[in-house]
């Protein structure tokens, strides 16, 4: 079983607070400011990343590995694929919640026609270890592009 890990500090209040972010040997602040900035009146700019940016990423990695997986095994072995998620980040019944993501994705895979290429990019969304991790979000929306070889 293998364990992944990663931490963060946090200092002060919420509003006027910061904290690092520590992944393996990279570090980011982060803030309030960053995180609710357009979703909390009172919460503006703010440097840094924040959870729902790592969250978007490694939905982008994890799900860019399981097309490649996917790709693979039909034959299709991808020269790139290059994936972009976007957490949203809403009030929900008073509360910051997280209802949607979108994930955009385009291949570059020799001899694939786009059809193949939507359908394996759906299998895709739906093994990805971080897809299944968030079964709480109501809908991941996918956009998936072949370009032309």
């Amino acid at each position: 079983m293998a364990t992944r890990d990663g931490s963060a500090i946090w200092k002060g209040d919420l509003q006027s607070g910061s904290g690092e972010i520590m992944v393996g040997s990279w570090t980011s602040g982060y803030s309030a400011g960053s995180r609710f900035d357009g979703v909390i009146p009172g919460f503006e700019g703010g440097g840094g990343t924040n959870p729902e940016e790592l969250l978007a990423a490694a939905h982008a990695a994890c799900f860019s590995q399981a097309l490649s997986l996917a790709l693979g095994e039909g034959g299709h072995v991808p020269r790139t694929i290059w994936t972009r998620a976007r957490v949203h980040l809403r009030i929900v019944d008073g509360a910051p919640a997280i209802k949607e993501i979108d994930i955009e994705t385009d291949g570059d895979v020799p001899d694939l026609d786009q059809e193949t290429f939507s359908k394996r990019a759906e299998e895709a969304k739906n093994t990805c270890i971080i897809s299944r991790a968030l079964g709480g979000v109501e809908q991941i929306n996918l956009v998936a592009r072949l370009r032309d070889s």
